[in-house]
């Protein structure tokens, strides 16, 4: 039996001495802040009964969370979250000492199959105030800037209510499903499956606004943007006008502090939607492909425990400030030396077709056109002096570019996207590279007729698993990396999942299409940080390529 005797499991690292030097010295400066402003520390268990998890609203899938069992075989969670357990010790051994300023400062654990560079064990540090206090939102946000100041590096704080979409899902006529694929595109800003989805529910007031929602991010100019569009869509709306006018006063206040150009708005921030109940903060620090501090008002939680009181609050990731403060104390960084934005093409047949598309736009593309071994290209836009780089990558390693941040941007197959999910934003679908993700059968075959379990053989077998599970149907899925086409030949497999373009290759080996699960094309991703720190070069670019097509 082999043995994992000398490595540590994916996910969790070791630090060793200036790692831990710099990991405390991040974590003494963030206690002394949050001690100075009256906050008390708070240790939560590392094991947690899985039901404090497993509330009404459900604010933990339960496929996130590491379970085990205690010696009464009652089912245990490795701590995913340490808000839900501090609201637990509010509504019960706290619960006559309200108002509350927490802090607490421990680990994580959150599953991650894919893992991509990132951790299952975050060490977080976050402050909870509980019960009502005047200006609790402004305290809690200030506190957070102050902390973001403290982590070093350029960072930014993103400002945003969950009241707008809470408001508009409960006017859209849409079941539950609909609503949470509809927060979760919004989240991701995948205006093209988005408006799909909308489209299939209908064209109404609400569903206008809201392929609007996921745009509605930057400046002072947002709060206009979205007085316009709902003033035309909703006609006069107390409640939106309330909430709006509430988040714009918010805003400025935060302003004349002098952190208007660390401050921006997005209503399009829609995480936990049953978990948050008005105010919500991101952070962002240059250099790191993720926020390092979220948070928000969550006045309903602690009724799951049978109490009652308003609560905010925020977390931020220790992993990830440790890290960026590391490299500003080293050699000469990405967070020191600000680079060009950075595009990841996928190699082939879509690098060629995005080229083209970028000379379209003005970019002089020759060097890429004739690159030779070289991976990393600049390309220049002269009457705009825009310069970008270029990356040339495979399809899977795209997206792990880009959601790690090392590229700001990246062209990859929607087929790629599905199988391999990740968080990023999914902007444009380029129009070109289309295809279908279909199920095929050797001709003539009745797929569906009998009780037997199904052989699938597949390169997409997260895809082929989901689409078979929306239909309730069993199957065996068998992971295949070059001629799909063979694996029914051979009597490896009933069907086959795979790309069709032409159906040229499945004719001539007696196969044929039975079911179409979806339509591919080349989409353009963006970081999510990229996003916030070069909104204004990245949207120039999207709406080159917009005008284009």
């Amino acid at each position: 039996m082999k043995r994992f005797d000398l490595i540590t499991p994916e996910g969790t690292n070791e630090l060793i001495f200036e790692d831990c030097a710099v990991r405390r010295g991040v974590e003494e400066r963030l206690a002394k802040l949050f001690t100075e402003k009256g906050y008390r520390e708070v240790v939560t268990p590392g094991l947690e009964f899985f039901d404090i998890f497993n509330l009404n609203s459900r604010y933990f899938p339960q496929e996130s969370m590491y379970k085990l069992t205690d010696g009464k075989g009652r089912l245990l969670v490795a701590r995913p979250d340490s808000t839900l357990p501090i609201a637990r010790i509010a509504a019960t051994r706290l619960k006559d000492s309200l108002p509350l300023r927490l802090f607490y400062c421990q680990d994580v654990y959150r599953n991650n199959p894919v893992m991509r560079g990132k951790s299952i064990e975050i060490r977080q540090m976050g402050i909870e105030l509980i019960g009502d206090v005047e200006d609790a939102d402004m305290e809690v946000i200030k506190t957070a800037i102050e902390t973001l100041s403290l982590c070093g590096g350029e960072f930014r704080i993103e400002l945003g209510d969950i009241s707008f979409f809470r408001e508009l899902m409960n006017r859209l006529d849409a079941d539950e499903d609909k609503k949470e694929n509809i927060r979760r595109l919004i989240e991701a800003k995948n205006y093209p499956a988005l408006n799909d989805l909308l489209d299939s529910i209908g064209e109404n007031s609400i569903t206008r606004v809201l392929k609007r929602l996921p745009g509605l991010f930057g400046g002072e100019e947002v709060f206009e943007k979205a007085q316009e569009l709902f003033a035309r869509e909703l006609f006069t709306d107390e409640k939106t006008d309330c909430f709006l006018l509430n988040l714009k006063e918010f805003y400025h206040s935060l302003v004349s502090l002098g952190l208007g150009g660390q401050i921006t708005v997005d209503l399009g921030i829609v995480n936990k939607m049953h978990y948050y109940t008005g105010i919500v903060v991101k952070g962002y620090i240059r250099g790191y492909g993720d926020s390092v501090l979220s948070g928000g008002r969550y006045n309903n939680l602690l009724s799951e425990f049978g109490s009652n009181a308003p609560a905010v609050g925020f977390a931020v990731n220790i992993n990830a400030v440790s890290k960026l403060n590391k490299e500003l104390n080293g050699v000469p960084s990405a967070l020191k030396e600000p680079r060009p934005l950075r595009i990841a093409l996928t190699k082939g047949r879509l690098e060629k077709d995005t080229i083209t598309l970028l000379e379209k736009i003005g970019y002089d593309c020759s060097d890429v056109r004739d690159k030779g071994r070289r991976l990393i290209l600049a390309i220049e836009k002269k009457e705009a002096q825009s310069v970008i780089e270029v990356v040339l990558a495979k399809a899977d390693d795209v997206i792990t570019y880009v959601e790690n941040g090392v590229c700001d941007m990246g062209v990859v197959g929607k087929d790629i996207i599905t199988e391999r999910s990740g968080k990023f934003f999914e902007l444009a679908d380029l129009g070109f590279g289309r295809c279908r993700l279909s199920l095929a059968v050797k001709k003539g075959t009745d797929f569906y007729k009998g009780y037997n379990v199904k052989t699938i053989a597949t390169k997409y077998p997260n895809s082929a698993r989901a689409f078979f599970e929306e239909k309730s149907i069993d199957v065996d899925i068998v992971k295949i990396e070059g001629s799909v086409e063979l694996a029914p030949l051979l009597n490896l497999s009933d069907a086959i999942v795979d790309i069709v373009e032409t159906g040229s290759t499945l004719r001539e080996n007696g196969l044929e299409v039975i079911e179409e699960i979806s339509t591919i094309s080349a989409r353009l991703i963006v970081n999510t940080v990229s996003l916030k720190l070069h909104q204004k070069e990245i949207e120039q670019l999207l709406n080159s390529i917009n005008n284009e097509q």
